[in-house]
């Protein structure tokens, strides 16, 4: 794995401040039942990296007094952590948002039975990965079979009420770019997916969320091993818009690791660049119970230009969509 923390000293990315914490993005855990060529997270089968009850205790006691709306949960798996319904249940008790990022195919793994059937009724919702709507390319970047078994997934969400009219379950899939390129326009994709997967599969959902590809870990290794990582970069670079700064998920946004540690995003996250606060070498979530972030500095590296290049880039997806 070649390391891409060392390269991205070139541009200077701008410094930014946060705003009100309003999403609390917690990683699980980075074992998968997938190893997507893209993943920023190098999530797989043989990662044994999963959040303890204790640490789940604390996200729990951070929600509780903080006024966070939204808890963003993710992986690896996410649903791969044993406590994970076990904190879906105390997070709608305490009336936040649950959303779950989902590869689609853990819904048929064995000990998922009735998964589906459990985000459904906490009304969780669901944000699923499918890169394309063609097989080849869907199972190109994360394995054999996975277009279909993902088809199979969402006609079951779908049957369940996600993406059906009125019925408040809100179903949206993640396009990533197979290579080193920028997104497409967010809209015009989403219109094509919806028309295709309605007119040949019968399926549904309310939104696509266009994401560009980090130039780190898995996906960054690969570009620096194809001569690609340089050029890639220089994209970025020269795509930046400054209006994008604004509406950067880091400026609302705190990401959990699963010993609970406190980044600015998830990609940072991944880099081991913690939150910047009082000179501390690290910050643990547990200490920031009842502390308020509002205007505390991001930490940014040349990687952050991913999420202002052309139309941008957040876990919301494009930016100026």
């Amino acid at each position: 794995m070649h390391a891409t923390l060392p390269l991205m000293r070139h541009y200077g990315f701008p410094a930014i401040r946060r705003a009100r914490v309003e999403t609390l993005q917690v990683n699980l855990g980075y074992k998968c039942n997938q190893s997507c060529l893209h993943c920023h997270v190098n999530a797989g089968p043989n990662r044994s990296e999963m959040m303890s009850r204790e640490t789940i205790t604390d996200v729990l006691a951070y929600i509780d007094v903080s006024g966070v709306k939204r808890l963003d949960l993710t992986g690896g798996a996410p649903e791969l952590n044993v406590h994970f319904r076990e904190l879906v249940l105390r997070a709608r008790e305490l009336g936040v948002q649950v959303i779950d990022r989902c590869n689609l195919t853990i819904l048929e793994e064995p000990g998922q039975e009735g998964l589906a059937e459990f985000l459904a009724a906490q009304r969780v919702e669901v944000i699923a990965s499918l890169p394309c709507y063609l097989e080849e390319n869907v199972d190109r970047q994360r394995g054999k079979g996975v277009f279909e078994a993902s088809l199979r997934a969402i006609a079951r969400l779908n049957a369940l009420g996600y993406a059906r009219g009125g019925s408040g379950l809100e179903l949206s899939l993640v396009y990533n770019p197979q290579g080193p390129s920028l997104p497409p326009p967010q809209a015009p994709l989403e219109a094509e997916y919806k028309r295709v997967l309605g007119t040949r599969f019968g399926l549904s959902f309310d939104r696509l969320l266009t994401l560009a590809n980090m130039p780190i870990q898995r996906f960054g290794s690969t570009l620096v091993s194809k001569g690609q990582f340089n050029a890639y970069m220089a994209l970025l670079h020269r795509s930046h818009r400054e209006e994008n700064l604004e509406g950067v998920m880091c400026r609302s946004l705190v990401s959990i690791d699963w010993q609970g540690y406190v980044y600015d995003c998830d990609f940072n996250q991944m880099l081991e660049l913690p939150l910047a606060l009082e000179g501390r070498k690290r910050v643990h979530l547990s200490e920031l119970i009842g502390r308020d972030l509002s205007s505390n500095p991001i930490t940014v590296r040349d990687h952050c230009y991913g999420c202002t290049a052309g139309q941008g880039s957040s876990c919301g997806g494009a930016l100026d969509g």
